[in-house]
């Protein structure tokens, strides 16, 4: 047990590596420089639950009081009834009869000052909203901002898939992990970090009696055996010749192939597979010479790709990716419905919208820099294709899949 990871420790490893996406800091002081003074309770408080409740309605994330934005501790000089009232805050200054999906809320001390620090979970079942009624999100540029959800319950479906990455694998070890693969990005995030130190600090796994407990999404993004645990974590590629999938004696499929994995090797093996079917013409370039262009935008479709491994519905586990290539498009599809605080029109509008059905394992994606700032892929999907003048993508979602769909022709040959 020399291995847990101390909360305290966590917590120090957490203000060095900064604010990010899930992390914010705020300030318990202010006045100038040279004369600062305690801020009033009331407003750290009013802080405490925006951050909480827009955390909890996009991807989950902290808040550490007592800490300036450059990552200079500076305490929370405050009376202990005042900290008291900040600790309750994400009750006191939630919507009434709302219960935020809280990690941790407690006072610590690190490098002699007093700090206090805050982690909550994604909403998995209802919008939260504070006391006042506001509904409050994270924005792609690491503000928390008003929302408009008029939708404030999930379906069942949505729930359970929501809640799937989170949820503890009886069984699975460290050993079923592969471990290579978890030191390199433990080092490249904070060195000297152990491979059970490095699960814990980024919520991927948790101490117990019986020692370190792995959630789905740890097993999902680096499990050695991946079919062990889930029979459908795989992109199926089935090549069909003409523009529709016929069947019976006029059956019309080319190539039906299909790669698994963990998501890593997933996302890797799916980059590789889809090259052979992005085909190519010859064009007149701009330096008077012939050349060898794409029909479609490699990084278009890598895009396509990592999104839908991203975001798909791990718990519809009798289904997994597929991307149908016709001779004039290609579809990607997703199992899983498009969630419910999002529709065609928020990813249509292309301003970085967004809500991650797998909270944990888009962090670790975006943390390991596999994925950019949230919100921004469709965004690229769409530049990529209009600046190889091609026909806009098609986005489409039903009780089952989410659709994208890109296409070879340019907006030109349709007019």
């Amino acid at each position: 047990m020399t291995d847990i990871l101390i909360l305290q420790e966590r917590i120090k490893n957490s203000i060095l590596v900064g604010e990010s996406d899930f992390r914010e800091f705020k300030s318990a002081l202010e006045g100038r420089p040279d004369n600062k003074k305690p801020r009033l309770a009331k407003k750290i408080c009013e802080d405490i639950a925006e951050a909480l409740v827009a955390f909890a309605n996009t991807d989950g994330g902290e808040i550490i009081i007592g800490v300036e934005d450059d990552t200079t501790i500076t305490g929370v000089p405050h009376s202990e009834d005042d900290i008291e009232m900040m600790l309750n805050s994400p009750k006191t200054h939630v919507y009434e009869g709302q219960e935020l999906p809280m990690v941790y809320k407690l006072k610590a001390t690190i490098d002699g000052k007093v700090i206090l620090f805050f982690q909550v979970d994604k909403g998995s079942s209802e919008i939260y909203q504070l006391r006042n009624g506001r509904v409050m999100r994270r924005n792609e540029k690491r503000q928390t901002v008003p929302a408009n959800v008029k939708k404030l319950q999930f379906d069942q479906q949505e729930i359970k898939s929501r809640e799937y990455d989170r949820q503890f694998v009886d069984g699975a070890t460290v050993a079923d992990l592969d471990m290579p693969l978890i030191q390199s990005l433990a080092d490249s995030y904070l060195k000297g970090y152990t491979v059970e130190r490095y699960l814990q600090h980024l919520g991927l796994a948790q101490y117990a009696s019986n020692g370190l407990r792995l959630t789905r999404a740890a097993v999902l993004l680096f499990a050695k055996d991946i079919q062990r645990w889930h029979p459908r974590c795989q992109v199926r590629f089935v090549k069909i010749a003409g523009t529709e999938l016929l069947s019976g004696e006029k059956y019309n499929v080319i190539s039906d192939e299909f790669v698994q994995g963990n998501i890593y090797e997933l996302v890797l093996k799916s980059w590789e597979s889809i090259r052979p079917y992005l085909a190519y013409r010859t064009e007149f370039g701009t330096n008077a010479q012939f050349e060898q262009k794409f029909i479609y935008p490699e990084d278009a479709c890598k895009e396509a790709i990592l999104n839908a491994i991203a975001h798909r519905d791990y718990a519809a586990e009798g289904r997994g990716i597929e991307v149908h290539i016709f001779n004039d498009r290609m579809e990607i599809k997703s199992p899983g419905a498009l969630l419910s605080t999002i529709n065609i029109q928020d990813l249509e509008a292309l301003d970085n919208r967004h809500d991650s059905r797998n909270a944990k394992i888009a962090y670790i994606l975006k943390v390991n820099k596999m994925m950019r700032e949230m919100g921004e892929g469709m965004k690229r999907i769409f530049t990529l294709m209009q600046q190889n003048k091609l026909q806009k993508p098609k986005l489409y979602s039903n009780t089952v899949w989410f659709n994208v769909t890109l296409f070879n022709k340019s907006e030109m040959a349709l007019s």
